[in-house]
C-alpha cells in the first residue's frame, strides 16, 4: 500500500472549506442580526461612536461600536461552533464539547481581537482605511458605514479561522483528546 499523497486530502479539504464559509455564512447573519438589534437598541448607528467609558491610562474611548462586535462575535461564535462541530467537522471521532469550544473560543477571540482594530479603522474617520462618504454614512441603513465595517471585517478574519480551527481544534485537540462522544 502506497502513501497518500497530499493531493488526494485536497478535495476533503475544499469541502470542508465550503462548509465552513456556508457556515460563516449563516454566522455572518446571526452575527448582522445582533449588530442591527444592538444599534436600533442604542437609537440606531448614528449613535455606535457613542463613548461607553474611557480606557483607563489611555487616551481612548471603549465605545459602543466596540461592544457590537465583541457582543455580535461571541454570540455568532457559539452557534459556529455547533454547527461547524456536527456539520463540517463531523467525521471521525470528537473530544468532549468543552475541550473543542475552549480552542474554537480561543481561535475566533483572536480574530476577533484584531478584527475590532480593523473594525475599529474603517469607522474612524482619522485612519487611511475609513469607509468614505458619499457612500458609506449613518442616514440610511444600506449605506451604514458601521453594518458594512462589521461585514467586511467578518470577511477579512474568516480565512484566519478556517485554517487555524481546521488544524489545531477540529484536528490537533480531537487527535489529543478524541473518545467516542454524541455530537
Amino acid at each position: 500500500m502506497t502513501a497518500a499523497s497530499p493531493f488526494d486530502r485536497y478535495p476533503q479539504v475544499v469541502r470542508q472549506f465550503v462548509k465552513f464559509g456556508l457556515v460563516g455564512g449563516a454566522g455572518v447573519v446571526v452575527n448582522m442580526v445582533v449588530a442591527i438589534v444592538m444599534n436600533k437598541l442604542n437609537g440606531g448607528t448614528a449613535n455606535a461612536q457613542n463613548v461607553l467609558f474611557p480606557i483607563p491610562g489611555t487616551a481612548y474611548n471603549f465605545r459602543f461600536t466596540s461592544l457590537v462586535w465583541i457582543v455580535g462575535f461571541l454570540v455568532a461564535n457559539l452557534f459556529n461552533f455547533q454547527l461547524n462541530r456536527s456539520w463540517t467537522f463531523r467525521y471521525g471521532q470528537k473530544a468532549p464539547w468543552l475541550r473543542e469550544f475552549w480552542p474554537f473560543l480561543a481561535v475566533g477571540s483572536a480574530a476577533a481581537f484584531l478584527g475590532l482594530f480593523i473594525k475599529i479603522a474603517f469607522t474612524n474617520p482619522h485612519s487611511p482605511v475609513y469607509l468614505p462618504e458619499p457612500w458609506f454614512h449613518e442616514e440610511v441603513g444600506l449605506h451604514s458605514r458601521e453594518y458594512w465595517a462589521q461585514l467586511l471585517t467578518i470577511l477579512i478574519t474568516m480565512p484566519i479561522n478556517f485554517i487555524v480551527n481546521k488544524l489545531w481544534t477540529f484536528t490537533h485537540v480531537r487527535s489529543k483528546h478524541s473518545v467516542t462522544v454524541d455530537a
